[in-house]
């Protein structure tokens, strides 16, 4: 019991200590997973348009700076619908925004770029 006092007395400062030292650093774990992981390598490639694709934008007035920081930046990798370890180029399904989806977007991550094939408004 003496044991376990010590460790709680080092413990609980140091994850205070540690916890606004990053914080004030503004460091977050969000960016390790699932979700954000797919998401930033998305962003981080070239886009290519499907022919439905960039109909479905133009009938939903939708632009690609909307698409990218917002629907894309702000979306939900929904796993279960997509092919992650589908190779050559995995297949994913994103909707936007988290809760009660307007759009999903299904799309194809290649090793350079990324090929946009549907958009669908939900609602």
């Amino acid at each position: 019991m003496k044991k376990l006092k010590f460790f709680a007395i080092g413990l609980v400062p140091g994850l205070a200590i540690v916890f606004f030292v990053l914080n004030k650093k503004g460091a977050s774990c969000s960016g390790y997973l699932p979700n954000s992981r797919v998401i930033a390598e998305t962003l981080s490639k070239d886009f290519k348009y499907s022919e439905n694709f960039k109909t479905e934008m133009n009938t939903l007035k939708i632009n690609e700076k909307f698409l990218k920081d917002s629907i894309i930046t702000k979306g939900k990798i929904d796993f279960d619908k997509s092919h992650a370890q589908k190779k050559p180029c995995p297949d994913y399904v994103l909707t936007y925004p988290e809760k009660n989806p307007t759009y999903e977007i299904t799309y194809e991550k290649c090793e350079e770029n990324v090929t946009l094939n549907s958009l669908k408004k939900l609602k």
